[in-house]
């Protein structure tokens, strides 16, 4: 039975693909649209087969991954640090709290024409907008964590003694540890997003660049390519992170989304 279940998870999916390349086929050869709109999947194939073996597909997927880890590892370290401060310093909260509520319903690429502004094209105002886009739902999940520890934990702490800090580090971070993870898994899906966008308007690599750049030459193949290449590797870096999840709390991967 769980062979059967195992084989029907990979199948669906399979069915899908190929129930949707058919209908691309058919739609292209009924001439609904012209190629210069709808390319046929061989045409598609076939650029992609190109780009793959020169290497061209992969040096931008190289340059948006990177620009992605960077700007999510420093979200990170913020959310993880004002989470920690908001934990053990909560009469401090009155002091950020409306500056992280007011931000985070701004959208980060209506700052862009400022960013450029102030930073150029360079890397430092695509690292902005990625740290913009993925902060705010780690910060709430890792805030989430911290305050929902177990009141009669902290108290079984008070009972040995433990100060303010070995109550944080010893019984709310490994009791928030799940938060914490959902949050970082939901940010790097906003991150990967966010630096698409960021790449179509202020950059010379990455697949937010090339999409862009295969538009202005009218190529849609290429642009198809790079919306299924940011589809596919998002898609993978979401698999990955989601068997870390499962691995650390033990709990089933596919679920743990919010």
């Amino acid at each position: 039975m769980a062979r059967d279940t195992q084989k029907k998870k990979y199948w669906q999916p399979l069915i899908m693909i190929l129930l949707i390349l058919i209908i691309w086929q058919i739609a292209c050869s009924l001439h609904i649209w012209t190629e210069y709109i709808l390319p046929p999947p061989s045409k598609v194939w076939k650029s992609f087969s190109k780009m793959f073996l020169s290497g061209d597909l992969f040096v931008d997927i190289r340059i948006s991954l990177k620009r992605v880890f960077i700007g999510f590892f420093i979200a990170f370290m913020l959310a993880f640090s004002l989470g920690m401060t908001a934990s053990l310093k909560p009469s401090l909260s009155g002091y950020y709290n409306w500056f992280v509520q007011f931000m985070r319903n701004v959208p980060p690429l209506s700052l862009i024409a400022l960013l450029i502004l102030w930073f150029g094209i360079g890397e430092t105002s695509k690292i902005i907008i990625i740290v913009l886009a993925s902060f705010f739902p780690m910060f709430l999940n890792i805030e989430k964590g911290f305050s929902q520890c177990d009141k009669k934990l902290i108290e079984v702490g008070a009972s040995f003694h433990f100060s303010k800090r070995e109550q944080f580090f010893r019984i709310i971070l490994p009791n928030a540890i799940p938060d914490i993870l959902v949050g970082m898994r939901i940010g790097l899906g906003y991150s990967w997003r966010a630096i698409i966008g960021a790449e179509m308007i202020a950059a010379s690599t990455g697949l937010g660049h090339m999409i862009l750049y295969a538009q202005q030459m009218s190529r849609s193949d290429k642009v198809i390519i790079g919306i299924i290449m940011i589809g596919l590797v998002g898609l993978i870096c979401d698999k990955i992170f989601a068997v870390i999840i499962s691995r650390l709390v033990k709990g089933d991967a596919e679920n743990v989304w919010s």
